[in-house]
């Protein structure tokens, strides 16, 4: 049984060589000013597909054999995951068929569906997507591409970690913090094994909508529990998982903490993102701005990298954003 490593990050990063973007690590003097501190924003906003799914769902399907490429792939994801997968699997000449909320923004159906990807989709509330993935990968003998529970996915996301600091240092920077959203905890895994290896002083913190605050009540308790049930959805329609994974969970054990931010933080952090930064960040890929922007994460003094994890944001929420016209 394969199991996730700093090893193995170094590897998904030989295998995502000239497949993946090297997407940049950006630092703005205004933001800098604001917070007082030396701020490096890593833009997976800008990766393939739009987001830092791309990473893991390549590391794992290049990896299939001849004979699991003939029977195509399946994933379960809100959109970004969707995407990737859907993109990856083009890419090395698959099928991918992909279970995704009924609700999901408009702009990530339309992603899955121009890369090729056939969508199924489901009632969030009443079905499980786990369940509808599995069947169809019974009945069609599909290779199932999990979001965040699987090793290679979370290698491939762990190649975002280690660019950031091999960044860091090309401009002279030492990293005192990492800040990085949480959800089911791939992406921060993957960071996590890179920055226990090569920056091990240097915290990490991530972040969570303030009603999917599943991490933050698991890390608490030492075990992974569900969060309250939520009245209505969060516009990071990205991290709206209930429950982090089976795998992730011990990665993410080290974590320094875990900090909330409301839908009002995450709207202004996206507004910041597109007026000062120049930046299309989708709100799920905003939260670890947010959680600086909002002083729940203080960077004074400090040299903090910032994941913006996402850019693929509806056009309609964008526009209601950047207008002043969300209330939250």
């Amino acid at each position: 049984m394969h199991t996730a490593s700093f090893d193995g990050v170094r590897d998904a990063a030989r295998q995502l060589a000239g497949h993946a973007v090297r997407t940049p690590l950006i630092e703005s003097p205004a933001l800098n000013e604001l917070l007082g501190g030396r701020v490096l924003l890593k833009a997976e906003n800008l990766q393939r597909a739009g987001a830092f799914k791309f990473r893991g769902a390549y590391n794992r399907i290049s990896r299939l054999t001849a004979e699991e490429l003939k029977r195509g792939v399946v994933a379960y994801s809100s959109g970004n995951h969707a995407q990737a997968v859907a993109c990856a699997a083009r890419m090395m000449g698959t099928s991918a068929i992909i279970v995704m909320p009924a609700d999901s923004p408009k702009v990530k159906v339309e992603g899955v569906i121009g890369f090729g990807g056939e969508v199924r989709l489901y009632d969030r509330y009443r079905e499980s997507r786990e369940a509808i993935g599995e069947e169809i990968a019974r009945t069609r003998g599909s290779v199932l591409v999990r979001p965040f529970d699987d090793p290679f996915v979370i290698e491939g996301q762990g190649t975002t970690g280690l660019e950031i600091v091999e960044q860091a240092e090309e401009v002279g920077a030492q990293i005192d913090q990492l800040v990085c959203g949480a959800s089911g905890g791939g992406l921060i895994a993957g960071i996590n094994l890179s920055m226990a290896a090569l920056v091990p002083d240097a915290p990490v913190i991530g972040v969570e909508p303030e009603a999917y605050n599943d991490t933050l009540l698991s890390l608490q308790a030492g075990e992974r529990l569900t969060h309250a049930p939520v009245e209505k959805p969060s516009i990071c329609d990205a991290l709206m998982t209930d429950r982090p994974g089976e795998l992730t969970f011990p990665i993410n054990r080290r974590l320094e903490r875990i900090e909330t931010v409301s839908d009002a933080e995450v709207a202004e952090a996206v507004r910041y993102a597109f007026r000062t930064l120049k930046l299309v960040v989708e709100p799920g890929g905003a939260v670890s701005l947010a959680a600086l922007l909002a002083g729940k994460v203080e960077a004074g003094g400090k040299t903090t990298a910032v994941v913006l994890s996402g850019g693929n944001v509806d056009p309609g929420l964008f526009s209601e954003i950047i207008e002043g016209r969300f209330a939250g």
